[in-house]
């Protein structure tokens, strides 16, 4: 019932009714059709990761939803939504084989063939969230950079590869560098470059925390993060140019296939286009005022694909910048609209991104709440969640949804992944109470 305030989110990635025959038929039939001109909506949530497949004719997308969506790019439709995680999907990437992998909060990558109702493989080692994946140019490994402080290497033969250690803190991205040197980027401000058996090489200290990295094809590093600046540095950590974005943070970064351009998007809800030779900013997309948390190119360069914290991944053409159908999308119908001028429905206005009033609302982080009062606390039969709460007797009532906010989900109920968040106020908890009985009818 809270709205989640970190990169962090929850669930299980399984192709929904979609048997392997019934998928190709839809994938002909999507690549056999005419362009698309809208953005593409599926997710219920901020759409955290991007990739797209070497043809461009299929993209993946990663969701604060828990969900993963594959997509025809040629008519902008969903082909199969993935739901495994236990956790946001944070990451994703295209592997050379014609698979996906999808990293989460869960600190499990699932690894996915086109059509299974299941990941081909899951790789398990890390002890927190993942937030990032990148594949060695030689197609042979996957690379994860997670907030248990560590990256792996993970041959995708089999067998386990190097655990890169020695950053101080969260370790929020990994690429390679054209010869298949790992490089990694995080919170303690430092860009660090592994050799090939895992041992730290390079480590350069930049001014400020670090969330995103690229590699171009001769090499050059592109980093950046809470200072707004994208720098360039070469493979030994000399910084060769600089770019001051500000004042949002940058939060994602992607070269153009040929290396020669530049997309940051950030937190303010722009994506600045940079030209790598020059270090000019071509041009700027400009959203919806919401943070871009990702960016994607297709691979002949002309088209550029953003997710954001408006649930959508819209599409710009390269060239110049404009979007590629309607700019603005109609919101979606405000459901607390009914209920204007009520103290619980302001008190649930919070609760919003994560939890649905009515099952027919659509995916959210966290479980519907329809039908609430007089449910069991974890029973929906399509939503998974922590075995800490399946083991729970709990029955939701006013009083213990009541008690629930007084006292904080993680005392309430332990092991629960909702964020903590307490109501002080007697007579807010109250009335969000009666919100919840007259609206989860």
């Amino acid at each position: 019932m809270v709205r989640r305030l970190s990169l962090r989110a929850a669930m299980p990635l399984r192709i929904l009714n979609i048997s392997i025959a019934a998928f190709l038929a839809s994938l002909s039939a999507a690549l056999l059709a005419g362009p698309a001109s809208a953005q593409l909506r599926g997710h219920g949530g901020p759409v955290r990761a991007l990739a797209v497949t070497g043809d461009g004719r299929l993209a993946i997308s990663g969701g604060f939803d828990q969900a993963a969506i594959v997509w025809g790019l040629d008519t902008g439709t969903a082909l199969s939504v993935l739901r495994f995680h236990e956790g946001a999907v944070n990451a994703v990437a295209v592997l050379p084989d014609g698979r996906f992998a999808s990293a989460s909060e869960d600190g499990r990558i699932a690894l996915w063939r086109l059509g299974l109702p299941e990941p081909e493989r899951v790789l398990e080692g890390h002890a927190g969230p993942v937030v990032g994946l990148a594949v060695s140019p030689d197609g042979q490994t996957l690379a994860s950079a997670a907030w248990d402080g560590t990256a792996r290497l993970w041959p995708l033969a089999g067998g386990s590869g190097p655990v890169l250690e020695g950053h101080k803190g969260n370790v929020n991205a990994v690429a390679f560098l054209p010869d298949g040197r790992a490089v990694t980027a995080g919170a303690d401000a430092t860009v660090r470059v592994w050799s090939a058996a895992g041992e730290p090489a390079t480590n350069v200290t930049l001014p400020s925390a670090l969330s995103t990295l690229a590699v171009a094809p001769d090499g050059t590093i592109a980093a950046a993060g809470a200072d707004a600046t994208v720098r360039f540095l070469d493979a030994v950590g000399e910084i060769r140019a600089s770019v001051e974005l500000g004042p949002a943070p940058v939060i994602a970064l992607a070269l153009s296939p040929d290396g020669t351009r530049l997309a940051a998007a950030g937190a303010g809800g722009t994506v600045s286009v940079i030209e790598r030779q020059t270090t000019k900013i071509l041009y700027t997309l400009v959203g919806p005022g919401l943070p871009v948390w990702s960016v994607a190119w297709r691979p002949d360069g002309s088209e550029l694909l953003t997710g954001g914290g408006d649930r959508l991944v819209r599409r710009w053409d390269a060239a110049t910048g404009a979007p590629i159908g309607p700019l603005a999308m109609p919101r979606p119908a405000d459901t607390l609209a009914a209920f204007h001028g009520e103290r619980g429905a302001e008190v649930f206005r919070a609760c919003v991104a994560c939890h649905s009033l009515k099952p027919d609302e659509g995916p959210r982080a966290g479980p519907t709440l329809a039908g609430l009062f007089g449910r069991r606390i974890a029973s929906l039969p399509d939503y998974r969640y922590s075995d800490a709460l399946k083991r729970m007797d709990i029955v939701w009532t006013p009083e213990t949804v009541a008690r629930l906010f007084e006292v904080g989900p993680a005392r309430y109920t332990p092991g629960t992944r909702m964020p903590e968040q307490t109501i002080n106020s007697a007579e807010d908890r109250d009335a969000l109470v009666r919100f919840l009985e007259k609206a989860t009818r």
